[in-house]
């Protein structure tokens, strides 16, 4: 299996990469960051959610020089997805002191204008509003050398290919090319062979992927309430074997720490951890001497352990076949698994990919009360007591329940018994550093969430060019107002162009 330092990244890339989690390339970077590094053109098919932005964001990152003007074009057909690009890649080329400004339509154009005095590095940009900086020469193309097209097929059902072509041909000189495309419809194929030298083509199939026998829930929480509501479930639910996934090497630390403070039989492995060590970690937790094993995702491949019966995935993975090789730890040979997920409020939309591509509906389960996790501490007592009966472990103590009988009646002795044995929940301190939550656009043919924030936010756009930036969101057959990216249309006010 690749890791991200197989491909002789910059040590600022690479280290940017590990903070924001990534351990391991998903199947769309591992075939792409190879080719796109060496500088070649590339046309890579992949659908939504796969990690396309990294696939092409690092390799744009790599060869970008930060003082030589616009160096990068990402092309995106709506202006929620040229600002999820743009947050991407500014959040990996931070390390770099590379910059990123998202260009859409329905934002006010003076802004833009003045966010581009700043010299960003790359554009990401919706095609229409694009034009209107070329014509008003607020934005030239001559530094450009990579050119991204995202989504390529879905700018094409937008109507927007005339656009792009008029600005590929306005980009001269020697540039690579990246196409990213779901699907390849001729229209595009066409495209590319205009504009692209010699592409390759990588191509990830669309998998469909389920798991059986799991039972799938999750817990919308904030983030600083993520440990607590971990440790209720493990509380209610006292899981035989249980695996908890964290993004980061540093979460999994924090997380076995806390867990440990309060009580808990946990240890944890990431990358970081010598093979030697996690060997012996994976060990403890197949013979049971350990409950609860913390790992980020390089422990969710590879993995074959049975009887584990949890899995909590403390922070959401970043796409959906971590998510699958994840909860796929637990509900082997036949038994039944529970796999929990713990979801932010702004991680939402990425949960309903995850839903989308493994055509799983995932049920909301509450954040669990003080009522609950005693409910679920006295039941835990009473098959402890149920246990030990069953296994004849208790003759040496018969003579004193005996004496303790004369005195007591059976039913107050056994009721202080369960009291003394229910263990109180853990409040202990515990201190887990906060993550940023992960970002996705949400799924074609999604809810109309988008449109509305978006008109609240950016305003009415930029009346003085007229038509051009009505485009921008994207453009649905018959040309009635934007569409948002999730496939619901945004009413827009009637733009003045009598001017």
């Amino acid at each position: 299996m690749a890791n991200f330092s197989d491909f002789g990244l910059s040590s600022e890339l690479e280290k940017a990469l590990s903070n924001m989690g990534f351990e391991e390339p998903t199947p769309i970077q591992a075939q792409a960051l190879p080719i796109a590094l060496q500088g070649k053109d590339m046309i890579g098919q992949a659908q939504t959610g796969t990690g396309k932005t990294t696939a092409f964001g690092v390799p744009l990152l790599e060869k970008i020089v930060k003082e030589d003007g616009i160096q990068g074009l990402v092309l995106a057909p709506t202006r929620e997805l040229a600002v999820q690009v743009a947050e991407e890649l500014n959040r990996i080329g931070q390390v770099k002191g590379i910059r990123t400004l998202p260009i859409y339509g329905g934002q006010d154009i003076g802004r833009q204008i003045r966010a581009l005095k700043n010299r960003p590095q790359i554009i990401a940009a919706t095609p229409g509003r694009l034009i209107d900086h070329i014509e008003r020469k607020t934005i030239r193309l001559g530094t450009i050398k990579t050119v991204i097209l995202d989504e390529a097929d879905e700018m094409l059902n937008m109507g927007f290919i005339e656009d792009i072509e008029r600005i590929l041909s306005e980009i001269e000189g020697e540039r690579q090319t990246l196409l990213f495309s779901a699907t390849m419809p001729k229209r595009i194929q066409s495209l590319a062979e205009k504009f692209m030298h010699e592409p390759e083509v990588v191509k990830v199939k669309s998998k469909e992927l389920t798991v059986k026998n799991i039972e799938q829930t999750y817990i919308e929480v904030h983030e600083k309430q993520k440990f607590d509501v971990l440790c209720s479930l493990l509380d209610i639910q006292s899981p035989e074997l249980a695996i908890v996934f964290g993004r980061t090497k540093r979460r999994v630390d924090e997380v076995v720490e806390g867990l440990i403070k309060r009580g808990y039989s946990a240890e944890g492995i990431h990358g970081d951890i010598p093979q030697a060590k996690r060997d012996q970690v994976i060990r403890r937790f197949k013979d049971q001497t350990i409950e609860i094993m913390v790992a980020t995702d390089v422990a969710a491949r590879g993995l074959d352990i049975s009887g584990v019966s949890h899995v909590y995935n403390f922070d959401i993975p970043q796409d959906p076949e971590s998510y699958v090789h994840r909860i796929g730890r637990t509900g082997r040979a036949g038994n039944k698994g529970l796999a929990i997920t713990f979801v932010s409020p702004r991680e939402i939309d990425h949960l309903k990919i995850i839903e989308s591509v493994t055509k799983t509906k995932m049920n909301k389960q509450p954040v669990p009360s003080i009522k609950d996790v005693l409910a679920g501490n006295q039941q835990a007592t009473i098959n402890r007591l149920m246990e030990t009966i069953e296994k004849n472990a208790y003759n040496d103590y018969k003579r004193i329940a005996e004496n303790l009988l004369e005195d007591t009646d059976s039913v107050t002795l056994l009721a202080a018994a369960l009291k003394l044995l229910t263990k109180d929940p853990d409040v202990t301190p515990v201190k887990i550093t906060a993550v940023e939550p992960l970002r996705a656009r949400k799924p074609k043919g999604g809810g109309s969430g988008g449109g509305g924030r978006d008109r609240k936010r950016f305003g009415g756009g930029d009346r003085s060019r007229g038509g051009r930036d009505r485009r921008d969101g994207g453009r649905d057959r018959n040309g009635r107002g934007e569409r948002s990216e999730s496939g619901s249309r945004e009413r827009r006010r009637p733009r003045n162009n009598s001017k």
